[in-house]
């Protein structure tokens, strides 16, 4: 049986940050207190391709901390593959941890497919 997920990311998870960042052949995330224009945040700092400023993941709150000043200092597009990249690998380590196995396949349209299986994971 099929099933349609969909999850709203609040980003929580060092390691899920340093995953992602892998995944998409980034700088590994550096925590601290980071400038963002002139604005101070405190978190896991992602940088992103291309951004001016980093992304700050704060995860005791979940929350995401960034100024790409309406796209110009930095593609919102590169977020949101941060955050899809950030989706998928907290995922694939949840239902791992639970006994499934991962197939991902990444579909024409940008989105990726995982299917599941029971069984030994893989």
């Amino acid at each position: 049986m099929s099933h349609l997920v969909t999850i709203t990311n609040q980003v929580r998870s060092p390691a899920t940050i340093a995953a992602a960042c892998q995944r998409l052949h980034l700088p590994a995330p550096t925590q601290g207190q980071f400038q963002i224009y002139r604005q101070e945040a405190t978190g896991y700092a992602v940088r992103l391709r291309d951004w001016l400023y980093p992304v700050v993941c704060d995860v005791a709150a979940g929350a995401l901390h960034y100024d790409n000043f309406n796209g110009h200092w930095g593609n919102p597009q590169r977020l949101d593959e941060f955050l899809q990249a950030y989706a998928v690998e907290h995922a694939t380590a949840t239902v791992r941890r639970q006994g499934f196995s991962v197939l991902e396949q990444p579909l024409p349209s940008g989105a990726i497919q995982l299917t599941l299986q029971q069984g030994a994971a893989r």
